[in-house]
């Protein structure tokens, strides 16, 4: 084991946004640990990928054991894990309710949690939030309480936690998400989703991928929020 090579663990690696997130870095040289909790192996030596529920704090702790224990650091963690679950207040199951808060808000923090020590010890690290514009733009047809609430909370912790953590050298900053085609809306119809942005666009993978790169490489930002929504959150 040497760690003389960065090392990026991203959570809901599987596909989607989490997949190209590895890729990504991949391409950048770095070694990578993704997790999900259906997650095929990997044949890349420089990539491991660890199979369980990210809510799980044993899962998180296992995850960050792993990429130290094998690449013997972790540089940027990346919390992609997310599930989508729209509806009304009075139509939220209380399972709904766990299950997104599980998958959305635990996974963050237990993942951080984990892996800040290290961070510490290296001299410095990254920790990347993946939220959604309707934390801040809210709309009256797309009823999301628990998305706002759980991603919420993500985004009031990237600000909180950039601040305890500068002077250990850890940035930490957030993607904030407009309508970007993934598996996560599978079953919708694209052309209905434009009209949420005033590009009149739906956002691709690669534009978040893009936005990553930026944080990545722009080492005087932390506790930022950076906007990939086509407009959405500037107006409408």
């Amino acid at each position: 084991m040497t760690s003389d090579r960065k090392v990026v663990v991203v959570t809901g690696a599987s596909h989607g946004l989490g997949e190209a997130f590895v890729k990504a870095y991949r391409e950048r040289g770095w070694r990578a640990v993704g997790n999900a909790r259906m997650i095929a192996s990997s044949s890349d030596p420089d990539y491991i990928t660890v199979q369980g529920d990210i809510g799980d704090p044993e899962v998180a702790r296992k995850l960050v054991h792993i990429a130290i224990e094998r690449f013997g650091r972790v540089d940027t963690l990346i919390n992609n894990a997310g599930i989508w679950r729209p509806g009304k207040i009075e139509d939220i199951s209380e399972e709904t309710y766990r299950q997104v808060m599980r998958t959305n808000l635990d996974s963050v923090f237990f993942a951080t949690q984990a892996a800040v020590p290290t961070m510490k010890k290296q001299g410095g690290g990254h920790v990347v939030q993946i939220s959604t514009s309707l934390v801040e733009h809210a709309l009256q047809s797309v009823p999301a309480v628990v998305a706002s609430l759980s991603k919420g909370a993500c985004v009031a912790a990237t600000r909180g936690l950039a601040m305890e953590l500068a002077s250990s050298n850890i940035r930490v900053n957030a993607i904030s998400l407009g309508i970007v085609i993934t598996p996560l809306h599978a079953g919708s119809n694209p052309e209905d989703l434009r009209s949420f942005s005033p590009l009149n666009r739906n956002g691709k993978i690669e534009d978040v991928v893009r936005a990553m790169n930026y944080l990545e490489d722009a080492d005087y930002v932390t506790g930022e929020i950076h906007y990939v929504d086509g407009g959405r959150t500037a107006g409408h």
